[in-house]
């Protein structure tokens, strides 16, 4: 009875072994690879409770989530100008294919990772290679990066393996020519403040010529308006004067010599000196008159 008992548990035991070596589990996070002597089998990309033959069949997991491959020192390359500057970058990238991934780097993440840097360092070095400083700094940074994602991804795809993104967070002069850079950068800044400031004192005389222009046409006129005005008021008063004593001029010639009296001997120290027979006296010799 107790050897039914020991064989019975036995065959369970065996059974539970047989089980716990055929069954496995993908994580979503995963890819699995089920490999038969060597050579795989069975590609899973879906998580869940999978099973294989024990003893026979053996299985390798692989990361489908997105990597980071981060430079740990700045590069160095050279523009078109034959000056250095100092990359540092990262890449994104993640394993789409698991099978051609295997078959391409033998699985082995850092064979990627050496591939996938050395891609992406000869891009940069190429699109570098084609530009000037002021491009890699800040004019092309952007297309630059879209342009290597784009060339790197082709050459990924060949091992089973995605370019998501490439990424320039840095880049600068080495210290031995920055000062010169920057030495150069704020001449040609204050070339420019120059410049502008010339134009601006040009166009703020010419803005104030023109405004004294302006201002002497318009004194100009107005003081030809203002003559005008005055000669055509002196010929109308002129006009009216000679209509009103053209009506009496015996009295139009004795109202002028009262003029001239009253303006003659306005004070009392004024001394006139005038024959008597003249004809200034005209009106004092002949009061009845």
């Amino acid at each position: 009875m107790n050897s039914r008992l020991n064989l019975l548990g036995g065959v369970v035991l065996l059974i539970l072994v047989v089980v716990s070596m055929s069954v496995f589990t993908v994580d979503q996070r995963q890819y699995a690879l089920v490999f038969q002597l060597g050579e795989v089998k069975r590609v899973i990309t879906e998580p869940g409770l999978n099973f294989k033959v024990p003893m026979i069949q053996n299985v390798r997991f692989f990361d489908r989530r997105i990597l980071t491959l981060d430079s740990a020192d700045p590069e160095r390359f050279i523009t078109s100008e034959k000056k250095n500057v100092l990359v540092d970058s990262y890449i994104k990238w993640r394993i789409i294919d698991p099978k051609l991934y295997y078959v391409s780097v033998g699985g082995d993440e850092t064979r990627a990772r050496t591939r996938l840097s050395q891609t992406v360092n000869s891009g940069l070095r190429e699109e570098f290679g084609k530009r000037l400083v002021h491009d890699v700094i800040s004019g092309e940074r952007d297309k630059i990066m879209d342009q290597m994602r784009e060339k790197a991804d082709v050459d990924a795809r060949r091992i089973g393996v995605q370019i998501v993104d490439v990424r320039l967070k840095r880049v600068e002069l080495p210290e031995e020519v920055s000062g010169a850079v920057y030495s150069r950068m704020e001449a040609e800044r204050k070339r420019v403040a120059n410049e502008l400031r010339s134009e601006g004192a040009a166009e703020a005389e010419k803005i104030r010529a023109d405004a004294d222009r302006q201002r002497e046409v318009i004194i100009a006129e107005a003081y030809r308006d203002a003559q005008k005005a005055k000669g055509e008021g002196d010929a109308k008063a002129a006009a009216i004067y000679a209509d009103a004593f053209g009506k009496n001029p015996e009295f139009y010639a004795f109202y002028r010599s009262l003029e001239a009296y009253r303006n003659s001997f306005a004070n009392k120290s004024d001394v006139l000196v005038v024959e008597p027979s003249s004809d200034f006296f005209k009106y004092m010799k002949n009061v009845g008159r």
